[in-house]
């Protein structure tokens, strides 16, 4: 679908369930941007909050709104959003998230080769506001068909991405609606089989840190959530895939359980798995005071 700039409609997929607290932001990062054929999707997910209130107040006919007829599951809601999209191209944009005002403008282009399914970018980790952020990777993000990439170093965030639709349309199974955390890096790892992910190594978005995304509950849920899918995949992985991703579920366990205090659950971790106890990174995490582990470690920062 296109309008009389023939540039093509981007559906932008905002799922929101009581975002209130940052809504406004996030749709003004939608409003600015230089690249304007878009639309945005906005699935309210039983939101109790002033959400609804907050996108309706913005008279734009390229603000669609819609009302789930029951609270689901995230992934669930992504795929029930994508239903409602009418452009050949995708993007995501969480309601306290927020994006750079020429992100679209400059991912867009890659679109001109018909084989480029994806592209993503860097992104800037801000706490609550702008005045402290920190660069999500310093690394040169891969591009062309990178499925080993990502698993090596899995650094997509799901707000940055600009997606082919026709490309999603071809996978059986869209996003896992099993999953609550993990569901962008499951269906994402599939599709880079599938076509050429092109990368922008400048941060065109800022994901924001806060009490909702931070709690220990969902870093634990998250792990699980891992496990389930290096069981259900360990036949398609290669050895040295499937070690690489049992080795950093190894480390996110041994910081949940150092932060925890629980040091029996630390050493049984590196005994079982037979990792290196002298590795560097491990050694820092058993010596280091939790609380003081939690300052160098910008995912637990409360």
């Amino acid at each position: 679908m296109e309008i009389n700039n023939k540039k093509p409609l981007v559906s932008i997929i905002m799922n929101c369930f009581n975002g209130e607290n940052f809504l406004k932001d996030s749709i003004e990062s939608i409003k600015n941007q230089t690249y304007q054929n878009w639309e945005i999707i906005f699935w309210d997910n039983k939101s109790k909050d002033k959400s609804a209130k907050i996108f309706k107040s913005y008279d734009d006919k390229r603000f669609k709104y819609f009302d789930a007829d029951k609270h689901t599951a995230l992934y669930e809601a992504r795929n029930l959003a994508i239903e409602k999209s009418n452009g050949d191209f995708i993007a995501f944009l969480d309601v306290d998230d927020m994006w750079s005002k020429d992100k679209l403008e400059m991912q867009m282009g890659f679109f001109s080769n018909s084989e480029v399914g994806l592209v993503y970018s860097n992104l800037w980790i801000i706490k609550n506001n702008m005045n402290k952020k920190k660069i999500y990777t310093k690394k040169n993000l891969p591009r062309g068909f990178i499925y080993d990439d990502l698993i090596k170093n899995y650094n997509i965030g799901i707000l940055t991405v600009v997606l082919r639709k026709k490309f999603y349309l071809k996978l059986k199974k869209k996003f896992d609606e099993r999953f609550s955390i993990i569901g962008d890096f499951d269906l994402f790892l599939r599709l880079s089989k599938l076509c050429i992910f092109e990368s922008v190594q400048k941060p065109l978005a800022f994901y924001r840190l806060h009490a909702g995304n931070l709690s220990a509950i969902l870093k634990e849920k998250e792990i699980k959530e891992h496990e389930i899918w290096l069981n259900e995949n360990k036949d398609d992985l290669s050895q040295f895939n499937f070690r690489n991703i049992q080795n950093k579920l190894d480390y996110y366990k041994l910081v949940n359980y150092k932060i925890d205090g629980k040091y029996k659950e630390c050493f049984n971790i590196l005994l079982n798995r037979k990792s290196n106890i002298f590795n560097m990174k491990n050694l820092f995490i058993l010596i280091m005071p939790g609380i003081i582990l939690k300052k160098f470690l910008w995912f637990y920062q409360d």
